[in-house]
């Protein structure tokens, strides 16, 4: 995923959706000529529409701005939740979930090699 100015990164975000300009436009906040304008690289996103695009399709504003995809994920729904609930549990029950995905992991492989 090499694209190289923000508007070909929204582009590609709005058609991985599968929603016409319109659609995503009204989600975000904007018109439909506006979103045209950004992702024809006519016209560039206020700091607004790009929280707005990052907390509406869970998009790391990293990878949206800079294009840089160390450390940069797009999440799914379910992965987005698992994230979302680790991050609400108490330093002892994340170390016993991190145990039990490394347990998980161990058995995936084993499995794999048999």
């Amino acid at each position: 995923m090499n694209y190289k100015t923000i508007g070909e990164r929204i582009k590609y975000i709005r058609k991985l959706k599968n929603m016409n300009q319109t659609a995503f436009a009204t989600k975000i906040g904007i018109s439909q000529g506006t979103l045209s304008e950004i992702e024809s690289g006519k016209g560039t996103p206020s700091l607004d529409v790009i929280i707005h695009i990052s907390n509406n399709f869970r998009l790391d504003m990293n990878w949206l701005i800079n294009n840089s995809v160390e450390n940069s994920y797009i999440l799914n729904k379910d992965e987005y939740e698992v994230i979302s609930s680790f991050r609400k549990l108490e330093t002892l029950a994340k170390e016993e979930v991190i145990d039990f995905l490394k347990l998980k992991l161990k058995r995936y492989r084993r499995q794999g090699t048999d």
